[in-house]
């Protein structure tokens, strides 16, 4: 479908001028401090802003960036009511010589969300912004202004880049626990003060109940806190709201989206494990058994709750009939094109995967196309291809059916691994250097090389992929290889048995830095804790990598 501008973030209007273009310190948010935030104990007023309400308008919620450039970036909030969203942007703290952007008016189509489209901001620097809420009605009434802070990307190559990734948030029941200090891996990822967060897909579990308490096996309790919307699976646009806010009642959270900014991307856990479009459920927890009409609404309610430059965020349900897509391009600087997958939206039906021709695959005609020639013209030393899936993980859908590419036959490509062998045909025969393979979903750490030598299918040149998450949710033993790509697991860490929760086994997610003088990209894969687990270093200027 054609891309068309997105509905929800109308162009912004600055209002003075630019700050000076100069550099200033990358320490971490000293601002921080200063969010409001809501009280742990949450109810019907705290998830229900459309009830009247005394007092200015309040953005408990915190604030977030998000697909941030060069030159641009997307800043979010909710209210807690009806009110206009006002953004200034300075390049200190003091907010001296700021600029200031008109955003839209928050109310219920969007459950009071909104995001601001800032533009003509300067390469290479720390960016402060404010946001305030004025009542539509009387501008000179407004609440606390709600600070942050991001950096653009540099357009000099010498700056170099360093960002994180994981996914997988709010998994298998294993909620926002306060003793043990709720999410807590945020905050360790803020203090490494990364330029963005790659979020590589379940962000919330829609299809997952979080119960007020959870025995572990060794007899302690795990505490979760509830809300309304977390007592059951997720059917209304309502319920799926309440799953995205869920994540920002917690404070690490909140403090990590006002200082780093985001690239999102989704996987199926947005709205129910597995599904693929076209489904009928057989779940007797769902009244809809439409996934077709459960996706629509989920991906509306992401479209509110994530700033997503391709995405409407209000209007008109749904994302695809409105022009919006997940899959984009994020591009940031000379070292580095971000390329978002979305392996959900335009997939077939989950099979055994055995066909000899398949033309849909897991990326469907249309985004493959798209891959391809995004690919082509990328100028970027480092095009890294944020996966929702893995490529060579074998993941079931029960007893016969396969989740993701890889069905556990290791010869010739079949099913949708053929797609994927098109692609990395492509990119050997393009000679397109520096791809690599970024992603989550089976919830452990894991490097893979891909090889032709070891692999059925030859016609590609050799690449890596890199696997981290969860980041809040249970862990998993590790899956076993397909080897159609010649992948070799040349490390891996993952617990011994099914859902193992946060108290059990640390969460992980992976860190890339790319070197401004020698164009090196290295890849660490992260325990929390401090620990790096396993580390790589990649030379620039390769065809794959």
């Amino acid at each position: 479908m054609p891309y068309r501008r997105p509905q929800s973030q109308p162009e912004s209007r600055p209002q003075s001028q630019s700050p000076d273009r100069r550099a200033v310190l990358r320490g971490t948010l000293a601002a921080s401090a200063a969010l409001a935030l809501p009280a742990t104990a949450v109810g019907a007023a705290a998830a229900a802003p459309a009830q009247a309400l005394s007092g200015r308008p309040r953005a408990a919620w915190g604030v977030q960036t998000g697909d941030v450039t060069s030159s641009s970036g997307l800043v979010w909030v909710r209210s807690d009511r009806p009110a206009r969203m006002i953004v200034e942007t300075s390049a200190t703290e003091s907010f001296r010589r700021a600029r200031r952007w008109h955003g839209p008016v928050l109310g219920p189509g969007t459950d009071f969300t909104g995001t601001t489209a800032l533009r003509g901001l300067p390469n290479g620097e720390q960016v402060h912004y404010r946001v305030t809420l004025a009542d539509p009605d009387d501008p000179r009434r407004t609440g606390e202004a709600f600070r942050g802070t991001f950096r653009t990307a540099s357009a000099k190559r010498r700056d170099g880049v360093r960002f994180l990734w994981s996914g997988d948030i709010a998994g298998q029941g294993w909620g926002i626990n306060p003793d043990i200090g709720g999410y807590r891996v945020y905050e360790e990822m803020r203090r490494l003060d990364p330029d963005f967060f790659l979020c590589s897909g379940d962000t919330v579990y829609a299809d997952g109940v979080i119960q007020p308490s959870v025995t572990l096996p060794d007899g302690r309790t795990w505490r979760n806190i509830t809300t309304p919307e977390k007592s059951k699976v997720a059917e209304t646009l309502d319920e799926f709201r309440g799953n995205f806010r869920y994540n920002l009642l917690d404070e690490n959270v909140r403090r990590f989206n006002a200082q780093v900014p985001s690239i999102v991307q989704w996987d199926d856990h947005e709205v129910r494990n597995n599904w693929y479009p076209g489904q009928i459920l057989d779940d007797a927890r769902y009244t809809e058994k439409n996934v077709d009409v459960l996706a629509a609404r989920s991906m509306r309610a992401f479209g509110e709750y994530f700033p997503v430059s391709t995405l409407p965020a209000r209007g008109r349900a749904g994302g695809r009939e409105d022009g919006g897509r997940i899959y984009r391009v994020v591009r940031q600087g000379p070292l580095l094109d971000v390329f978002v997958l979305d392996m959900r939206t335009y997939r077939n039906a989950n099979s055994p995967g055995r066909q000899p021709d398949d033309a849909t695959g897991i990326l469907g005609a249309e985004q493959l196309a798209w891959l391809k020639r995004e690919l082509s013209r990328s100028r970027a030393v480092w095009k890294v291809i944020a996966s929702d899936m893995p490529l060579g993980i074998v993941v079931p859908d029960g007893a016969a059916d396969f989740e993701a590419v890889a069905q556990g036959d290791p010869g010739a490509p079949l099913g949708r691994e053929l797609q994927i062998a098109e692609l990395l045909r492509h990119i050997k025969h393009a000679r397109i250097t520096g791809t690599v393979w970024l992603t989550a979903d089976v919830h452990y750490t894991s490097a893979q090389h891909y090889d032709p030598s070891r692999a059925a299918f030859k016609d590609f040149a050799p690449f890596w992929e890199f696997v981290s998450g969860p980041l809040a949710a249970g862990g998993f033993p590790a899956g076993r290889l397909d080897a159609t790509f010649g992948p070799d697991q040349v490390f891996v860490k993952a617990p011994t048995r099914a859902n193992v929760s946060p108290m059990e086994s640390p969460q992980y997610f992976g860190e890339v830095e790319i070197d401004g003088a020698s164009g090196e990209l290295t890849v660490r894969l992260r325990a929390e804790g401090g620990v790096v687990l396993f580390s790589k270093v990649l030379q620039p200027g390769r065809v794959g990598a």
